[in-house]
């Protein structure tokens, strides 16, 4: 993707949207709720809990929505065993993708072929599927999401993300760059953590994301057409209610 260029298109921002469905508040309503939306919207796909795999897989047949989900989700401090037993039950369940936390407590004490190892193991469990390393970068100085990014890519990873959208901080252009930079154009980058309208969703694009998790999409996709049919930018703003 040429990032500087990118066009402001419903197709080319639903193509970038990973759709949060997270909360662990929500019950089965809520959730479908949400996966109708994903699918009325027709974004890349969902990110939901790991429990919601199975039931989000059989709702969105047909729809051209794949169905993700996280691991060591929020805190990454379980084990690399139970990483790997999540990973495999997840794409027993028919998950095409996985959000990885790293193991944060490593990263934090600069143990980074502990963090490489963890990310390697989930990544070797996965086969061909798509492994995203969530490095929590509300936790980390740049020095750390340099050696983060570098350990997740070590590992094997095909993307590195910012933020589980749980740790008081999200995704911020200058980290996206940092991330960017440092693991090159053959690794993906994905924002997450307030991401809640279509200006930073452009921002993030533009400092290098190739991916966007986010709860908001319908808010930022009816901004797209707005400003298709208008010219113009709404005056509603980011949802602060959003991941």
């Amino acid at each position: 993707m040429d990032n500087a260029s990118f066009p402001v298109t419903a197709e080319a921002v639903r193509r970038l949207i990973d759709h949060a469905i997270l909360k662990p508040e929500l019950d089965r309503a809520a959730v479908d709720a949400q996966l109708d939306e994903a699918a009325t919207y027709r974004v890349f796909s969902v990110c939901v809990r790991p429990s919601d795999v199975r039931h989000a897989v059989e709702r969105l047949q047909g729809t051209g929505v794949g169905v993700g989900t996280v691991i060591g989700f929020p805190h990454g401090a379980t084990t690399t065993a139970t990483k790997v037993a999540e990973s495999l039950q997840a794409l027993a369940d028919g998950a095409f993708e996985l959000d990885m936390v790293q193991d944060i407590g490593a990263a934090k004490s600069g143990d980074w072929e502990r963090v490489e190892r963890d990310v390697r193991a989930v990544v070797e469990a996965a086969g061909d599927t798509v492994v995203k390393v969530i490095l929590e970068t509300a936790y980390l100085t740049e020095d750390e999401i340099v050696a983060a990014s570098r350990a997740a890519v070590a590992g094997g990873a095909s993307f590195v993300k910012t933020s589980t959208g749980f740790a008081g901080g999200g995704a911020t252009a200058e980290h996206i760059r940092l991330m960017r930079e440092t693991v090159g154009a053959d690794t993906g980058v994905k924002a997450s953590g307030g991401v809640r309208g279509l200006d930073t969703l452009l921002e993030m694009v533009r400092a290098g994301a190739d991916r966007i998790g986010t709860s908001a999409s319908a808010r930022i996709l009816d901004e797209v057409a707005h400003r298709a049919a208008t010219g113009s930018s709404s005056d509603r703003g980011d949802d602060t209610s959003s991941y």
